[in-house]
């Protein structure tokens, strides 16, 4: 019967939310469209209107129960905050508005016009966040008289769950009450101070605890991989007895539990950990690599052939220099830079590696490397060396932006942390770049890249981007 009032209360909420924009707009017509003139208003009952303008409604309605259905959450849940639901209302009457834009616009919708467009949007903002607060308002005063409550047991460490317990308390608007304490499988009772919550025991009477009290949830704390098998036990008895469960994971396993995915394959459900989630990011990722190195590359093609013609010209050997570099999950690529050092360079390495001047980890830089040519020094001073690069990137080897490509031999050298840079696509430029370039260490710079991973999103490539424009221009830090 629980259940059943909370179908209903959802589907009447939703009801409502959709009802209340119908007549928001409704109201708009007349006292915007037709001015609210009564017999114009009058006449607007008497027409008959055209097919299309029926079609308009339906759109409307549809469009709106879907944008609802998808983004307000439609929830009794008592977690959820009053700041998530006032969020997702906003953004669901900000879509409804521009449907209603758009409506108006493909169908020629006249009444639909920019006046009642915008005070549509702000009006049932108001509504929906005034709806969402008087919910909230009723909810706590009812919960706390002592109805619609709920019956709660608490699994965890004597301390945790106790602090649990006090911190629920101290919600009354959540409407639970806290039946006692189950310490997890093996623990024995701690030396604590009296306290109100009391400890009916260890996992082994969860069984009997559920079968012989009122318990309406179970609450398992914390959640992380050394005693998977505790909340394991506690999912499969508050399954078999319809008695809800959560889980309330440690900090050190959150990061973990939070990029679960639950897909499904021929009917199995499969959880996926760690697939990128931002899929829009990326595919904007992509296209912005496409579409700016399609255009620098026939754009900056008579330089592309100057630069090229004056490598060829200035010491024998070809102008474009093209090297093994490790990618994307390792994958191997061949990179190309215009040819800055003598032909022989590699060969000659030997003889310069007790100049390397990179601190710490793999990687090899010398400021005034003997091998580099004279023209060599001013393309990378410029960075002029690296644009044969944009091919690299047109073809999806490499991006704008991403750590740098290391050499197979690096990363045979790389510690564990550093392996992680190894999962994205490399790139031309990145924070390393606009951060100092060749005066960073080796430490430094694997921390910028590990910041980078961390943080991506389509935005922060563009903000690099930009900061890298004048970093080349002004040649901070190039080598």
């Amino acid at each position: 019967m629980i259940r059943l009032r909370h179908k209903l209360f959802l589907q009447l909420f939703r009801l409502l939310d959709i009802g209340m924009m119908a007549v928001t707009l409704f109201g708009l017509i007349m006292l915007v469209a037709e001015e609210g003139d009564p017999e114009r208003i009058l006449t607007f009952f008497r027409v008959t209107y055209r097919p299309v303008d029926v079609l308009a409604v339906v759109a409307l309605l549809t469009g709106w129960a879907i944008i609802l259905d998808s983004v307000v959450q439609y929830d009794t849940n008592r977690w959820l905050e009053l700041r998530s639901r006032i969020l997702s209302i906003l953004k669901a009457t900000l879509l409804s508005s521009l449907v209603l834009a758009v409506v108006g616009q493909v169908m020629s919708v006249g009444r639909f016009n920019r006046t009642v467009i915008i005070l549509f949007w702000l009006i049932t903002s108001g509504l929906g966040v005034l709806s969402r607060v008087l919910l909230i308002l009723a909810l706590r005063m009812v919960r706390r008289s002592g109805m619609n409550s709920r019956h709660v047991l608490i699994i965890g460490n004597q301390s945790a769950a106790e602090d649990l317990a006090n911190r629920i308390e101290r919600h009354s608007e959540l409407g639970y009450h806290i039946e006692g304490i189950l310490l997890p499988s093996g623990a024995a009772l701690e030396k604590a101070p009296a306290s109100r919550w009391p400890v009916l025991g260890t996992m082994a009477e969860l069984q009997q605890i559920l079968q012989k009290g009122v318990v309406d949830e179970v609450i398992k704390i914390p959640v992380n991989m050394a005693d998977m098998s505790d909340s394991r036990r506690a999912l499969q008895l508050g399954r078999e007895l319809g008695v809800v469960v959560r889980l309330l994971p440690d900090k050190q396993d959150f990061s973990l539990l939070a990029q679960a995915q639950v897909e499904m394959f021929e009917g199995q459900p499969v959880i996926t950990f760690f697939r990128e989630a931002m899929l829009w990011h990326l595919l904007a990722k992509r296209l912005l690599d496409i579409l700016v190195s399609g255009f620098l590359l026939v754009v900056l093609s008579p330089l592309l052939v100057v630069v090229g013609l004056l490598v060829k010209a200035t010491s024998p050997g070809p102008a474009i220099f093209s090297q093994e570099r490790i990618g994307m999950n390792r994958r191997r690529f061949r990179m190309h830079k215009f040819r800055s050092m003598y032909r022989d360079a590699e060969q000659r390495l030997q003889e310069v590696e007790h100049l390397n001047e990179m601190k710490g980890g793999p990687v090899f830089k010398i400021l005034n490397d003997p091998r580099i040519t004279p023209l060599g020094r001013i393309i990378r001073q410029s960075s002029l060396d690296e644009l044969p690069q944009l091919w690299n990137v047109f073809k999806g080897e490499m991006s704008l932006v991403g750590p740098r490509p290391p050499l197979p031999s690096e990363v045979r050298r790389y510690e564990w942390a550093d392996q992680r840079r190894l999962s994205i696509r490399p790139g031309i430029t990145c924070l390393w770049q606009i951060g100092g370039r060749s005066q960073l260490d080796f430490e430094q710079w694997m921390e910028l890249d590990r910041q980078y991973i961390e943080n991506w999103t389509f935005w922060l490539d563009l903000e690099i981007l930009i900061k890298t424009i004048p970093v080349v221009l002004l040649r901070k830090g190039a080598a």
